[in-house]
């Protein structure tokens, strides 16, 4: 049995996708990579904002064409199949299952009557399947969400914070370092609410001084901190660590108090800037990146103002700006979605063009540091080698760093650079004496 194996959305997402890889390895499976050959196409799917929802079926159609040939196998999980399944399974005929999270505890007993070939360990029980980069792995700490923002489907879908045990979370990390993995990075739906749901209180720090003292590992980001919960000993903990990075990742989502409130969201304009200035006081070095949303239901240009000022008041190092879409079956549903296409996009290229003059200036003054270098890759045309500093999460949303070097240096090596130019999210430096 050949089965190829796509996946999409979010890296919450890959490492469900990863927990699958690992159950059709350990059962025997042949994982392969050509559509054409495979006899099953499993597809993991993103159904949280509708261009996510349109490449998923996109994709599903694409793959459906194989059946003309040699597949004869198609299956569809994750969030689209858990959000429209029966919808799906009514106007998708050529999908032969569809497969929910909530159905994620008998994904061996389905997969297994839908394949042909025994599953031998549930989800979850079999290791992950590393799909990625070998020197770098996602280490999700929870699933679902309590927040109930007004605009997210994520609740509906994940449904409420499910804090994964500690010593679940350790000893896959210790596995993942053991077997060449040198950056973990933190990943959930609100990492900060680690624990909570568990006893009242926050564990995220905790969880955090026993993965720095994991032996090997080199680098520990956390993504998806919320700024109610950043709380003074985190940050502690991070300023005395040896290998958790000081990259906050703080989606905010607006600068008006106005908004956040009809937004759903806990805190307030004041608490964000407060947080800003706290991490900024112990770390100084700090990385803050953040993301907002334009053009959400009644935004004035009196709101649109608040954001531009919180922006420029906070200093992000990184931001990512979206336009309003409205999701059904959450509360920002039913409200009147009045600011016209063209003033969302307006306010978004502001957004944006603050953006980017403020980060100009933040990583202006990066030029002339040193610096430690992932190498992910070498570009075949110039010969520069390409990878990521402290200042850069995967998967590219940062922008990166380019350098020169000599031909011994492999992907996933650290490298010493300094920095000489900064231009369009790329840093230009150059290598020192290994």
């Amino acid at each position: 049995m050949k089965v190829g194996v796509i996946s999409l959305g979010c890296a919450k997402n890959l490492v469900d996708t990863e927990h699958l890889l690992g159950m059709l390895n350990e059962s025997g499976v042949e994982i392969i990579t050509d559509r054409s050959d495979a006899d099953a196409i499993i597809i993991n799917t993103c159904g949280f904002i509708e261009p996510a929802k349109k490449e998923a079926i996109d994709t599903i159609l694409d793959v459906a064409d194989f059946k003309d040939g040699k597949l004869k196998k198609l299956i569809v999980m994750g969030c689209l199949a858990q959000r429209y399944k029966a919808q799906l399974e009514e106007e998708m005929p050529e999908v032969d299952r569809f497969i929910a999270i909530d159905e994620y505890n008998r994904l061996h007993e389905i997969l297994t009557e839908e394949l042909g070939v025994r599953i031998i360990n549930s989800y979850g029980k079999a290791p992950r399947m590393l799909s990625g980069k070998p020197w770098m792995a996602y280490l999700r700490i929870a699933d679902g969400c309590d927040n109930r923002c007004s605009y997210c489907a994520i609740p509906l879908i994940r449904g409420p914070l499910r804090s994964y045990p500690e010593d679940e979370i350790v000893k896959e990390a210790e596995k993942f370092v053991q077997n060449g993995v040198k950056e973990l990075n933190l990943i959930a739906q609100d990492s900060s609410r680690y624990g909570y749901d568990i006893d009242g209180q926050l564990h995220l720090s905790h969880l955090l001084k026993r993965l720095d003292a994991i032996e090997g590992v080199k680098w520990i980001r956390i993504l998806y901190l919320y700024p109610d919960e950043i709380p003074d000993d985190l940050i502690e903990t991070i300023r005395n660590s040896k290998h958790i990075l000081p990259y906050f990742d703080i989606p905010v989502q607006h600068g008006s108090d106005n908004m956040l409130r009809a937004m759903h969201r806990r805190g307030n304009r004041k608490l964000i800037l407060e947080r800003v200035e706290a991490i900024r006081r112990q770390l100084p070095d700090a990385i803050l990146r953040t993301t907002v949303i334009c053009g959400f239901p009644h935004e004035t240009e009196e709101d649109h103002a608040l954001n531009l000022s919180m922006i420029s008041l906070a200093g992000w190092d990184h931001l990512g700006a979206f336009t309003f879409s409205s999701e059904e079956d959450t509360p920002a549903y039913e409200m009147e979605d009045d600011v016209p296409e063209e003033v969302k996009q307006k306010r978004k290229q502001e957004v944006m063009a603050l953006q980017k003059e403020i980060a100009d200036k933040r990583f202006a003054q990066w030029i002339g540091r040193e610096d430690e270098v992932l190498v992910e890759s070498r570009d075949p045309l110039t010969g520069m080698y390409i990878g990521r500093s402290k200042i850069h999460a995967p998967d590219d949303i940062d922008g990166c760093v380019r350098f020169r070097g000599d031909d011994s240096i492999e992907a996933g090596d650290f490298v010493k650079v300094r920095y000489r130019k900064i231009g369009n999210a790329v840093m230009i430096a150059d290598m020192l004496e290994r």
